[in-house]
């Protein structure tokens, strides 16, 4: 048996895909386990759940910095201490520099079918459009604003009766449930990227 996959998970607000992760990591089976948990702001619910868990747990305000290279240089030398195999973003609302990503394979998801509707409102921008499937995406982050190569997708139906909201409601659902199986995978399995394609699978540990 490998060691498990080590994980860093960044958030910024409840957690709830952290916990999914934590939740799945209990198993041993899973083949993953998340050494720390990273946050760009204090007293916030994913910090807590992390908390509990006897997780360690890191902060870099970018408030408290003199400029945004000396955050981002920061947040990639606390990462580096935990030695991830993996860094996952779970709502974490900051942009990571180059560096960090040429540090780290990093990892996001995003609530449409990328590379439809990407930004702040995937959910509202979809249902504006009047789609009759939307989604979750999970990517490899780089330089654009969810633009990565595609890890994985799910579909959702839009309803007749959807506002933002309850569509919204529907697709973290479905998005936890892809972010779970494919980091799982990924950490029994392995994984290449080569330019846009994506392979679970295709390395060995």
């Amino acid at each position: 048996m490998h060691q498990p996959t080590r994980l860093v998970v960044l958030v910024s607000g409840s957690g709830t895909n952290l916990q999914a992760l934590l939740d799945a990591c209990a198993e041993p089976s899973y083949g993953a386990r998340v050494v720390a948990v990273g946050a760009d702001r204090e007293d916030i619910e994913g910090l807590a759940r992390a908390e509990r868990a006897g997780i360690p747990t890191f902060v870099r305000q970018v408030s408290d910095f003199e400029t945004r290279e000396g955050w981002d240089a920061s947040l990639t030398t606390v990462v580096e201490r935990f030695e991830p195999d993996l860094v996952v973003s779970a709502g974490f609302m900051k942009l990571l520099s180059t560096e960090f990503l040429d540090r780290f394979l990093t990892l996001n998801t995003h609530p449409a079918l990328c590379p439809a509707f990407p930004g702040m409102h995937g959910p509202r921008d979809a249902l504006e459009h009047g789609v009759k499937v939307t989604g979750a995406t999970l990517f490899v982050v780089d330089a654009g604003v969810d633009t990565g190569p595609i890890v994985a997708q799910v579909p959702v139906e839009v309803a007749e009766d959807d506002d933002v909201a309850s569509l919204h409601e529907r697709i973290k659902t479905a998005e936890r449930a892809m972010l779970v199986d494919a980091v799982g995978r990924i950490a029994r399995e392995g994984i290449a990227v080569e330019g846009r394609r994506v392979r679970i699978g295709a390395e060995g540990r």
